[in-house]
């Protein structure tokens, strides 16, 4: 396990994360003691809150993977000639005010 000062921390923060990242912990210290520890996150680490997991556990929502799919920007957009949604946005806004 490698050790590191706060100040020392500060400094070269990529290159303990690099560290952390292949699977090693990195004992961060404050005048000789210790006071935290940086672990690298496993895949079963909870990203999401408790109450979104809870929903996705019950079929409620599903967790995306964060990523937009390729075609997302090129895809065609629902024609509204009325303009209802920019209207819909605008009001939104105007009553949170």
């Amino acid at each position: 396990m490698e050790t590191a000062s706060i100040s020392k921390l500060k400094v070269l923060l990529s290159h303990y994360l690099r560290i952390v990242r292949t699977g090693e912990e990195v004992l961060v210290t404050d005048r000789g003691k210790a006071v935290a520890k940086l672990v690298p996150l496993s895949r079963e680490d909870p990203v999401w809150p408790p109450h979104l997991r809870e929903l996705e556990k019950a079929g409620l929502i599903r967790l995306g993977s964060g990523e937009f799919p390729a075609s997302f920007w090129s895809d065609a957009r629902s024609p509204d000639p009325e303009g209802r949604t920019l209207q819909s946005l605008l009001d939104e806004r105007a009553e949170s005010r």
